[in-house]
């Protein structure tokens, strides 16, 4: 949370893509509090003993969080009020990015690990519902690679390094993407969310 604040506080100190040495660095931390998130989002998954009523929480959740995830925002140093309303500000590819939370992103993620855990569906039809899904999941912060991430961690429990070598494929594509379509520097800051792997060792399953 607190990693995640100090992120949140660069983008309202240092709007757009600032290269200020605070900025940067407010960012490397920041990215600690994504690959945390997403695998305790994935450990709450399998420990909760209602899936129904833990993916309702997160939902509601995320639309509770989409406010002041937007107020904070560029769009709404740009649109005002308006950018609240997902999809209806923006030009181009800008228009279908960043329209809320990564607590959707996550929800989105969850349910990809039901479908991924059902046992009434077939494998073909599990691949197309869960790249469905990774569709579904682009406009949310962190996009379709964070909804992976989770999917790549809840589905490979107690298998470490498996989680981090999918999870790592995963960060490598939304860094290329990053890199490309909005800018390099920040691109290549996603790397920092490896600096989370050393907190995540310590987790041994308990409280």
């Amino acid at each position: 949370v607190i990693a995640m604040t100090l992120d949140h506080l660069a983008w309202l100190l240092f709007p757009g893509y600032s290269l200020h040495p605070l900025a940067i660095i407010l960012h490397i931390l920041g990215r600690i509090a994504f690959p945390i998130f997403a695998y305790f989002i994935a450990e709450g998954y399998h420990y909760t003993s209602n899936k129904k009523k833990y993916l309702l929480r997160i939902f509601l959740f995320a639309l509770i969080s989409h406010v002041p995830y937007m107020l904070c925002s560029i769009s709404f140093k740009e649109y005002g009020w308006l950018s609240l309303i997902p999809f209806a500000t923006g030009n181009g590819a800008t228009r279908f990015l960043n329209q809320g939370s990564v607590l959707m992103t996550y929800f989105i993620g969850l349910l990809m690990l039901l479908v991924n855990d059902s046992n009434k569906l077939n494998t073909i039809l599990k691949v197309i519902l869960i790249l469905l899904l990774a569709v579904i999941a682009i406009p949310w912060d962190w996009s379709s690679v964070g909804a992976l991430i989770v999917l790549a961690i809840g589905s490979n429990r107690e298998k470490p390094l498996r989680q981090f070598l999918f999870s790592l494929i995963w960060i490598s594509v939304y860094v290329l993407i990053y890199s490309l379509s909005l800018d390099l520097i920040y691109g290549l800051i996603q790397f920092s969310t490896l600096l989370a792997v050393p907190f995540l060792l310590i987790y041994n399953g308990k409280k």
